[in-house]
């Protein structure tokens, strides 16, 4: 890692083009350390640097040239335009599950009910129920710590979600009925080299792997899925990049129907679903 200089006296500006992030980067731990909007970097470009501000600026410049994703210096990502609290403890939200509250919404009867499991941050539950207030949201993590980060993106933007720890679906009644159940499950492969590089060197192995086949929690899912879905009710799940085909087969072999998978942005199959017979 560079040995980075000090930026006691020094301009926003300079600071701005000699920080050794891409400018993207400068502008918001710049923006963080100094708790200045985007607006003010601009309108303040003159300002300099105090030592304590510069001492700050440092640390958080050294946490990212280590690796550490921005979301989690900052404590912040933003998800369906919506700004959520993030933490080591949850998943970095990212723009792939947008597809998965949008495939929900659009299956979502009005005043009806979804179950989102596995929601960490609360993301997905926390983006459902503020687009449709009308909704009831039960959310499940088996975390305590996740939990809690989710149970304050709710408070934050003021929406109604049901908040349980569970490990899957067993802290549910046996005869409570969802007219959906959505899920980000751990899909990695366990020893994939891609938990070893990036930003998933940083956030919760257990919300990434399921240690084994990166199939075994989309198996839970769907298993456990009709006796907690209401009749034409529907399950969407996201997925790994190569990992539809498998999905959509367990889904066929369990006798669901309009069973099908969806593209993201990139083109890639990133959500399959189905609905109940």
């Amino acid at each position: 890692m560079p040995i980075l200089p000090s930026y006691a006296g020094c301009t926003l500006a300079t600071v701005l083009k000699t920080a050794p992030l891409d400018p993207l980067e400068n502008r918001i731990l710049l923006c963080h350390a100094l708790r200045l909007t985007r607006v003010q970097l601009i309108t303040q470009s003159e300002r300099q640097l105090s030592a304590a501000e510069a001492e700050t600026l440092a640390a958080l410049l050294a946490r990212r040239l280590r690796g550490e994703p921005i979301a989690y210096i900052v404590g912040q990502r933003e998800f369906y335009g919506l700004d959520l609290r993030v933490s080591p403890d949850v998943l970095i939200p990212r723009p792939d599950t947008e597809l998965l509250v949008e495939l929900a919404l659009e299956r979502l009867p009005q005043g009806g009910s979804a179950l989102d499991m596995g929601t960490g941050s609360g993301a997905i539950a926390v983006a459902i129920a503020h687009t449709r207030p009308d909704a009831q949201v039960t959310a499940l993590d088996a975390s305590p710590a996740a939990l809690a980060i989710a149970r304050e993106n709710a408070s934050t933007h003021q929406v109604r979600v049901r908040l349980l720890e569970s490990d899957w679906y067993g802290a549910l009644d046996a005869d409570q009925a969802f007219d959906l159940i959505v899920s980000n499950p751990p899909y990695i492969v366990a020893g994939d080299i891609h938990l070893s590089q990036g930003d998933l060197r940083f956030e919760p192995v257990d919300a990434l792997t399921d240690h084994a086949d990166g199939l075994s929690d989309l198996r839970t899912i769907i298993e456990g899925a009709p006796a907690h879905l209401k009749a034409g009710g529907w399950l969407l799940m996201e997925h790994g990049y190569d990992q539809a085909a498998a999905v959509r087969a367990l889904l066929t072999g369990g006798g669901w129907r309009e069973v099908q998978s969806w593209r993201d942005l990139a083109g890639i199959e990133r959500v399959s679903g189905a609905r109940l017979g």
